[in-house]
């Protein structure tokens, strides 16, 4: 193939032209937004109106905290919270373990209260299996205790579930690198630790990255429609891994006899950048948590590769897909 076709969105997506503009117009508004100077207080009033214009591109009527990205936003919920208990379900992003490495699994046994803290992604970055979050939220919250949902995979794609706090990551949808939000109800729920944002967050502000990440939210429209990628879907009936109901941008799909590395290496010599498992995994030879956590067989997570489509992704690259993994089946 003369033009290579990138179908690893889950990991990052290309960065969108509307973001690249407002980025452009952000590194124009240099001055540090904490400044009480005329040129600080109009970096700072560019940054409010990032700030207004994701939650309304989101629908999100609580606060934003900026910040580096998805990690630092997990780790801020998690080491923050005001909640005594960390609770996590074993199919969360290696981040959340990162930031909580003491954290309780959730199992039948667990007990939920208004001292837990429950964290549960949206949609898991593996195999595009939604969690129902909001009911499990409605549910729990009876107890008085409080959800976190990481939605890194689902910003800018899915309406994003009502719960107490939850995150985002602009590269995942369009927007620049190094910057993203931990949304939060109410800030009663963390503990300051003054600095920046309203002193939930040490660190000059990333005032053209908080513009950038705006501009892909209020972009919206992809490049295949929500048809073509179902008709996709519907091309991987027997090798998809199907977990539950999983979105049609995120596929795990098991080869019946070529290794997951194989597989890679097979697909990139013809062309196509795709993954097996999370980006922070993906090097490594090892099962992949996740998979072991869903329960899939040792032989089957070792066949299994990711391909994840983004804003754009055409489809002609869909296409193309379709009949490389024809000819490699």
């Amino acid at each position: 193939m003369t033009n290579r076709i990138y179908l690893d969105h889950a990991a990052t997506s290309p960065l969108r032209p509307e973001a690249r503009a407002a980025m452009e117009e952000g590194f124009r508004l240099w001055a540090n937004p904490s400044s009480p100077h005329a040129e600080g207080r109009r970096a700072k009033q560019a940054l409010e109106e990032a700030r207004e214009r994701i939650n309304r591109a989101i629908g999100w009527e609580g606060e934003v905290i900026f910040t580096s990205g998805a990690s630092e936003a997990l780790w801020i919920a998690l080491n923050r919270s005001k909640a005594k208990r960390r609770i996590v379900s074993a199919v969360e992003h290696d981040a959340v373990f990162r930031a909580a490495p003491d954290a309780e699994t959730v199992a039948d046994e667990t007990v939920f209260d208004a001292d837990a803290l429950l964290t549960i992604q949206h949609v898991n970055s593996e195999t595009g299996t939604i969690n129902p979050v909001e009911p499990m939220a409605d549910r729990v919250r009876e107890t008085g205790m409080s959800v976190l949902s990481d939605c890194a995979q689902s910003a800018g794609k899915l309406t994003l579930p009502k719960a107490d706090m939850l995150v985002i990551s602009a590269h995942k949808f369009g927007g620049p690198i190094g910057v993203g939000a931990l949304l939060v109800r109410d800030f009663n729920l963390l503990n300051p630790i003054g600095g920046h944002e309203r002193g939930y967050r040490q660190g000059t502000e990333n005032l053209p990255g908080a513009i950038g990440m705006a501009a892909a939210l209020e972009a919206g429209d992809w490049a295949t429609t929500a048809q073509l990628r179902a008709e996709f879907a519907s091309e991987f009936a027997s090798d998809r891994l199907t977990i539950g109901e999983p979105v049609n941008y995120i596929f795990a799909l098991t080869h019946p006899t070529m290794s997951a590395q194989a597989l890679l290496i097979r697909l990139d010599a013809m062309g196509f950048a795709v993954s097996a498992g999370s980006a922070c995994s993906s090097g490594t030879l090892k099962k992949s948590r996740v998979l072991d956590a869903f329960g899939v067989p040792d032989d089957v997570a070792a066949r299994t590769i990711r391909v994840s489509l983004g804003w754009s992704t055409t489809p002609e690259e869909l296409h193309n897909f379709v009949e490389a993994w024809k000819s490699l089946i």
